[in-house]
């Protein structure tokens, strides 16, 4: 029977978490070692290891609960809502993941990159059967003439895409944009009107 961890014990893995998670979404998985997250915890590398026995320990822990941030936005889309509201709702959901937890999206971002080679099989069953199952809910609003047609998987697609660009190139981003803008609250702007103007029906 393990016993429950102490205070100081939990506040140890919760740094430990932490470090770790800030090395791997800079460098990905390959790219992180040891030494590099027990220096940005700041704690000695044998005691990283009395917590978490490996890298891949570490990383696991991690993604457990990563991809219930990323499905939860979507599982939250209401089927007997007003559709233009629900899809919206989506968009600015992810939108505010992004700002929120940029280094949850780019730790995501690397393990995709990477061949998903520790999330593959949550990705093709769970993601994939709650893409399925919203896919669905758009093409009923789509024949029912309440949003305009396309493809419902590549909207959802698009919608990943361009609310999570602006924590996986966040660098990118602010360069551009420069010190004196936000870039959020004009991306949010910019999204809601970009995904109204393309749901909208067209007057026949």
């Amino acid at each position: 029977m393990n016993r429950p961890r102490t205070r100081i014990q939990q506040k140890n893995s919760e740094t430990i978490l932490d470090a770790a998670l800030d090395v791997f979404s800079a460098k990905g998985f390959r790219g992180a070692t040891l030494d590099q997250i027990a220096e940005v915890a700041g704690l000695s590398k044998p005691n990283l290891l009395y917590y978490f026995p490996s890298k891949e320990a570490m990383h696991s822990a991690l993604l457990e609960n990563l991809l219930d941030t990323w499905l939860d936005p979507l599982r939250a889309m209401d089927p007997s809502g007003d559709p233009i509201t629900e899809i919206m709702g989506y968009v600015r959901r992810k939108l505010e993941i992004s700002r929120d937890y940029p280094r949850e999206s780019r730790l995501f971002a690397n393990e995709i990159l990477q061949g998903a080679p520790h999330m593959r099989a949550a990705i093709e069953t769970d993601l994939r059967a709650l893409v399925a199952e919203k896919t669905t809910v758009l093409q009923a609003w789509m024949d029912a003439g309440k949003i305009a047609p396309m493809p419902p998987v590549h909207l959802i697609f698009s919608i990943w895409a361009l609310t999570q660009h602006y924590a996986d190139f966040d660098t990118q981003v602010r360069a551009v944009l420069g010190p004196d803008h936000d870039p959020f609250t004009e991306a949010d702007t910019f999204l809601q009107l970009l995904f109204r103007r393309l749901l909208h029906v067209a007057d026949t």
